[in-house]
């Protein structure tokens, strides 16, 4: 059925035509989440105010449309999509306020968890919940799911550390808790709705068998079904209200800010790895940590020490522990390093009775630490990168009351093996009693949704009847669980959810089928096909941790909803469906206007890299390959036309003034299909070719300076305060430092093979990085001198795969901090600098050290919020503006107060000049600028 006519033409005139999409691809790329379901929404709406979400509700109340709430889409049983309407939250709803030197903390849905943190830990405080997906999620869809994680407990979930909340409901009616003006308002307005909520809540109180079974259940982490505590915890109807709004997964409201009470985010931390013989003995242990010192207690069986024991820095003995072995990952936190060994001594006596097969002692080193926590994190993956394409991977989590924890893990391992799941791996948060278990599920065949559905009943029978455990621990109900949920409760709570939903949503609009439906096979339906693609992203599982690093997410798509729509595209064209529409909108959309920088690489869980998928599509339409040839060879008359564009510009520039320039340029680079590129006041000048002779005899150590061509050719902008070349600064800066600069010979034609390889070009890309790697050879005398590139992205590409090659290759922030420090005296300044830290700088590993060495040459240190990537990437600043544009859109707000930007690549530095509307130079002309020689 189709969207009534009505609410089409009023949500026409509410949103602009950029902020709705009903076109197959967008459709289909926001018709995913993290679970395994698949709806199609017939209109996607990007909302940016609280007022659009009030008018958007009044229009589907009076159509009777359904809607659904996005914030990032982590979800992970079918929460978050939608077969109507789905409303997704845009940019604006990222708002803070940190109260009591972070006591409490107001947030917007769209805040990402880890953001949130970040905000907070100048303060030694957190927010409760810690979801595994914290980097990713948002806070919208954290509260909606009372996610919890590690470390939460029932204790820290968002029920238990809730101080106010601000909604809107399914009539359209606004509600802020903190807010007496609103309050009384809807107090008014609302009377009926809050008498039938403290009715509620007095006849469930006294039902005894009724309240007796709500508090048990809350007892253990539970997600399953609405928050009935709420009913138990308290009488006031507005503490009701905001409590129900808890974990309803958008089914009775949109929640568009909640205030949080913080926890102690403890400094002083160690963990350990503790392996057991059996799984009996491991969780009698965990009885007895309950009552110690431990912030978190992550139980793995030994599938799941197997399917990591491979991995690098995994401990030797993994590989050789006995079939039954079962391990516990310990951490203890503590406010002083004292009463952290206090703790760790009494965490060890307790466990002291107990057979133990192996372990690893309390560390508090960061390093060693993260390697074991690696084990935990890398379990679900390791499942997702073995899997058979065309599978998808489960993950489930349950909660057993802990004192039976190791009879549910042993009755857990009997499903796996009566319904063989040969490869399905189990481990969880034990001190909750809380299992996470991972398999692989094909739906490809009727035998294949048979075999999942009897094990979900048994596993339902298990957990909810024979134990009375919750079949949903932290992950929502979703659509996964909601046939569950009356067996799970009983008849008498399920009414009650009925009438809660009723009572809030009487039209049924919010969110059907999710938390409560009356289809008993809603869990079966809609699965989501992952049909193979391409090797290189087919085991991605859909998870959407990659989306927040991407520049292009909110343009055009995600690396996610790239692949999601690659994946169609390539089943369409196997069952003979002509898919010319569809891959005429991926060009520009997929393939044109990715970055394709690898930042979704280092947040995949299975290590993907989308950006290798859309160099393998460019590289299949790349149609100039003489043309490649000619300009690999010509190097050095490359460059020269390089320099006489530039020269040209620049001249039409004096001719012309900036702004007609400016606007003449932006629609040639639109006619031309970004053919030729778009001038903008951060355009370089044109650089000299560089002469320089060394000194013959010269005892000074040596450095070879590699210029990348890029800084070769382009000088600084016409309109830059700093008009010296990067190359002088180096030089200078390296002179200064006590070395003898030597440069590759015939470094005009050299090129470390980049400009070839984003244009899809690999054959001529490798061809140059061999040149380059060859002259740079011979310059350091076989490797014997270190290797100084002034630019970051051209160091990363020439690092990777070297194979024997014996290079001493360094970025400029590895140089300077290994090589210069010791021989520089730094003054740091007081004028504030903004930090953009490349995405080659994060792969280098060297982020955080930049910004280290900012914080030596100036006491104030901006880096900007929530851009990890500019989209200038390589020439696309220059071909595709827009994709510059929408990544650095929050640039300006974030540097006003800054006199100057630094970085690692010249390129990059345009596009932040640009939109930042100060200057970015590179990092030595501010280490040069705050530096003199140390004295002998």
């Amino acid at each position: 059925m189709s969207l009534p006519a009505a609410f089409l033409r009023d949500a026409q005139r509410l949103i602009p035509q950029e902020r709705r999409f009903d076109d197959p691809l967008s459709t289909l790329a926001f018709g995913t989440d993290a679970s395994f379901y698949r709806l199609i929404p017939k209109l996607v709406i990007r909302v940016e105010s609280e007022d659009e979400v009030v008018a958007l509700l009044q229009l589907a109340q009076r159509d009777q449309v359904p809607v659904t709430f996005r914030a990032a889409g982590t979800s992970l049983s079918g929460q978050a999509i939608s077969d109507s309407v789905l409303i997704v939250l845009g940019d604006n709803w990222n708002a803070r306020e940190i109260r009591d030197q972070g006591a409490q903390i107001r947030l917007q849905p769209g805040v990402i968890g880890a953001q949130a943190n970040a905000w907070l830990a100048p303060f030694g405080r957190k927010i409760g919940p810690d979801p595994a997906s914290i980097n990713a999620c948002k806070i919208g869809g954290i509260v909606a799911n009372n996610a919890s994680g590690m470390c939460c407990g029932t204790a820290q979930n968002s029920y238990h550390t809730l101080a106010g909340i601000r909604v809107v409901l399914a009539d359209g009616t606004r509600l802020d808790t903190e807010d007496a003006a609103s309050v009384a308002a809807f107090r008014h307005s609302h009377a009926a709705l809050l008498q039938r909520l403290a009715e509620l809540g007095r006849a469930t109180r006294a039902n005894s068998e009724l309240a007796s079974r709500i508090r048990h259940k809350y007892r253990l982490k539970n997600t399953t079904g609405l928050s009935l505590n709420a009913l138990v915890d308290f009488d006031e109807p507005l503490e009701i209200l905001s409590h129900l709004l808890v974990g309803s997964e958008g089914t009775l409201g949109f929640i568009s800010a909640v205030t949080y009470d913080t926890v102690v985010d403890h400094p002083h931390k160690a963990s350990a790895l503790i392996v057991f013989p059996d799984v009996e003995t491991c969780c009698n242990a965990v009885t007895v940590l309950k009552s110690q010192p431990v912030s978190a207690v992550e139980l793995l069986d030994r599938r799941s020490l197997r399917s990591v024991q491979d991995k690098p820095g995994m401990p030797a003995f993994v590989r050789q522990l006995s079939a039954n072995a079962c391990a516990l990952l310990i951490e203890s936190r503590a406010a002083s390093s004292s009463l952290l060994h206090e703790q760790l001594a009494q965490v060890m006596d307790s466990l002291a009775a107990f057979a133990v097969e192996k372990q690893v002692d309390f560390s508090e080193d960061p390093q060693e630490n993260a390697k074991l926590w690696a084990i935990r994190k890398d379990t679900f993956p390791a499942v997702g990168a073995v899997r058979k394409t065309g599978t998808t991977v489960i993950i489930e989590d349950v909660t057993f009351p802990v004192e039976q924890l190791a009879i549910g893990v042993n009755r857990l391992i009997e499903l796996f093996d009566k319904h063989r799941y040969d490869e399905a791996i189990l481990f969880g948060h034990a001190l909750e009693g809380n299992l996470h278990f991972v398999f692989t599920q094909g739906f490809n065949s009727t035998e294949e949704v048979q075999r999942y559905q009897a094990f979900m009943d048994d596993v339902a029978q298990l957990v909810a009847v024979e134990f009375g455990g919750s079949l949903k621990a932290e992950h929502g109900t979703g659509r996964n669980m909601a046939p569950f949920v009356e067996l799970e409760w009983g008849s008498d709570a399920y009414q009650l959810m009925w009438q809660l939903k009723r009572l809030l949503d009487p039209n049924g609009i919010l969110n059907p089928d999710v938390v409560l439906s009356e289809d008993p096979q809603i869990h079966l339906k809609h699965l989501k096909p992952l049909p193979a693609a391409d090797e290189i992203v087919d085991k991605c599982i859909e998870c959407g941790f990659c989306e927040p690093v991407c520049p292009s997410k909110g343009l055009t798509l995600s690396p996610r909803q790239r692949i999601v729509i690659w994946r169609d595209i390539q089943a369409r064209k196997r069952a003979g469906i002509d898919t010319t529409e569809l891959e005429a909108a991926y060009q520009y959309q997929g393939v044109d206007t990715c970055a394709a920088t690898g930042l979704c690489a280092q947040r995949c869980p299975v290590g993907i890299n989308t950006g290798e998928l859309v160099k393998k599509l460019r590289s299949e339409q790349a149609s100039h390959a003489g043309t490649a040839d000619w300009l690999s060879t010509h190097f050095a008359s490359t460059l020269q036309g390089a320099r006489f564009t530039l020269h040209v510009a620049n001249g039409a520039r004096l001719l012309l003034g900036a702004p007609r320039l400016g606007k003449l340029s932006a629609g040639l680079t639109r006619l031309s299909k970004g053919r030729v590129p778009q001038w903008t006041n951060a355009m370089p000048q044109p650089e000299k070719a560089i002469r320089f002779s060394p000194t013959a005899q010269d005892s000074r150590p040596k450095v070879v300076y590699l210029a990348a061509c890029v800084s070769r050719v382009m000088g600084p902008a016409a309109g830059d305060k700093e008009q010296g070349s990067l190359y002088e600064k180096t030089r200078g800066l390296l002179e200064k430092a006590g070395y003898q600069v030597v440069l590759p010979d015939n470094l005009d034609n050299l090129c470390c093979g980049q400009p070839f390889a984003s244009k899809g070009y690999a054959t001529q890309a490798e061809d140059k990085r061999q040149e380059l790697i060859g002259a740079l050879l011979h310059a350091s005398r076989g490797g014997l001198d270190p290797i100084y590139c002034d630019t970051s992205p051209c160091t990363l590409r020439l690092v990777q795969d070297l194979g024997d090659v014996r290079l001493d290759l360094y970025d400029p922030v590895r140089f300077i901090r290994t090589h210069l420090l010791d021989r520089l005296e730094f003054t740091p300044q007081e004028a504030p600098i903004a930090v953009h830290v490349t995405c080659s700088t994060q792969h280098l590993g060297e982020s955080q050290a930049l910004i280290e060495l900012a914080r030596r040459c100036s006491n104030n240190v901006v880096i900007p919020e929530g851009i990890h990537c500019c989209g200038f990437a390589g020439d696309k600043g220059f071909t595709t503006p827009e994709l510059n544009a929408h990544s650095l859109r929050s640039l300006k707000d974030a540097v006003q107060y800054c006199s100057e930007g630094i970085s690692t690549s010249r390129t990059c530095e345009i596009g932040l000049s640009q939109h930042g509307g100060i200057d970015y130079h590179g990092l030595v002309y501010l280490v040069d600028r705050v530096t003199r020689a140390k004295s002998a």
